[in-house]
């Protein structure tokens, strides 16, 4: 994994691409070209409801975002799939990594086509230069409502093995900078 703070800097070459935004960037434009958006803070932070919730308006909010992350901590995060799917990503205490980064690995699994179902059952090493860092995978209870009213249902063991044979979930792979076009 190979981070660029500005997709102008990106080095020409093979590879896959795609952006991620912090959402109080100083580049509003970026979010709406961002196929992962994240913001950090603490889970329970009322002014943003619950990671399960911040990351589904996020969604909403942000059409052609495929994934949204909710940094909650030095070692973890919460990730939502465009399809309603959560996740809690957790490494280890000695892991020295931003937990965004591992956001970027499951969409980057994603995107090459894997399922769900193994990224939990396998979890990811997610490499940082030199450094491997293992990441826990879990499926996270949803529990989100509007109005009294349960969103999506949490989907079966079943649903995550199948999500990207229906290309429910598939975000968008090999895209590259939407500055540079490289």
């Amino acid at each position: 994994m190979t981070r660029y703070a500005d997709p102008a800097r990106e080095p020409a070459g093979a590879g896959d691409a795609h952006l991620a935004v912090h959402e109080d960037t100083r580049d509003p434009g970026q979010l709406g070209l961002a196929d992962i958006v994240f913001r950090c803070g603490a889970p329970d932070d009322p002014r943003f409801g619950p990671p399960g919730r911040w990351a589904a308006e996020v969604l909403d909010r942000h059409p052609h975002c495929a994934l949204a992350a909710y940094v909650t901590g030095p070692s973890s995060c919460v990730v939502r799939t465009r399809d309603g799917v959560m996740l809690r990503l957790t490494s280890g205490a000695e892991a020295d990594a931003d937990p965004a980064v591992y956001a970027s690995a499951v969409h980057a699994w994603l995107a090459a086509g894997r399922t769900l179902a193994a990224l939990i059952e396998d979890g990811l090493t997610v490499r940082t230069g030199r450094t491997g860092h293992h990441v826990v995978i879990a499926a996270e209870a949803d529990g989100l409502t509007t109005c009294g009213t349960r969103q999506r249902p949490s989907p079966t063991p079943a649903d995550l093995s199948t999500a990207h044979a229906s290309g429910a979930d598939t975000p968008r792979a090999g895209r590259r900078s939407p500055r540079t076009g490289s």
